[in-house]
């Protein structure tokens, strides 16, 4: 039993901020893909890097350090919600609960006093946030985005209305 709960451990990578970050994207943990690549949204079926090319020229054909850099360059920080948890595989829905714990994004918040933008990939992130880290937030401090997942787990969602609930990230981008 042991060993299942050591495999099934995830932690999140450091934060991937630039020094002005104002727009902060949040996904719920790494990917089993993701941890063994070490790159956020490393699934070659996740939409986020696809729709980071379309939307402001950091897409997967580049190389992850030069797309990092890009996003960092117009304000955006990458990270996740969950500090560490237990699950079992990638699906969001096999997250143990009693397991979570979040990342310290209200010191990343007073640490980036220009972030005014937290955008939440997916329903999972987005409650998660609400639950255990928006209550540690001053009222008002930071505009929330929800948007729908970009992991190919969900399905539900056609791409062309994915890519077009993300398009509200370019204003939050150029909202400066």
């Amino acid at each position: 039993m042991r060993d299942l709960v050591t495999d099934s451990l995830v932690e999140s990578f450091p934060p991937q901020v630039g020094a002005q970050c104002r727009v902060l994207v949040l996904g719920t943990a790494p990917s089993v893909r993701s941890l063994a690549m070490q790159q956020s949204y490393a699934h070659p079926q996740n939409l986020f890097w696809p729709f980071m090319g379309e939307l402001f020229d950091a897409g997967p054909e580049l190389p992850y350090a030069q797309r990092i850099a890009r996003l960092h360059a117009l304000g955006v920080g990458i990270w996740d919600v969950y500090a560490r948890c237990e699950r079992p595989g990638s699906l969001d829905s096999s997250i143990v609960r009693a397991s979570e714990i979040a990342n310290d994004i209200p010191g990343l918040a007073v640490a980036h006093p220009e972030l005014h933008t937290i955008v939440l990939n997916g329903g999972t992130a987005q409650k998660a946030f609400r639950r255990l880290v928006l209550p540690h937030l001053p009222a008002g401090r930071v505009a929330l985005l929800d948007l729908p997942s970009t992991s190919p787990a969900n399905a539900s969602i056609p791409r062309v209305r994915k890519r077009s609930a993300w398009e509200a990230m370019r204003d939050a981008v150029s909202n400066r």
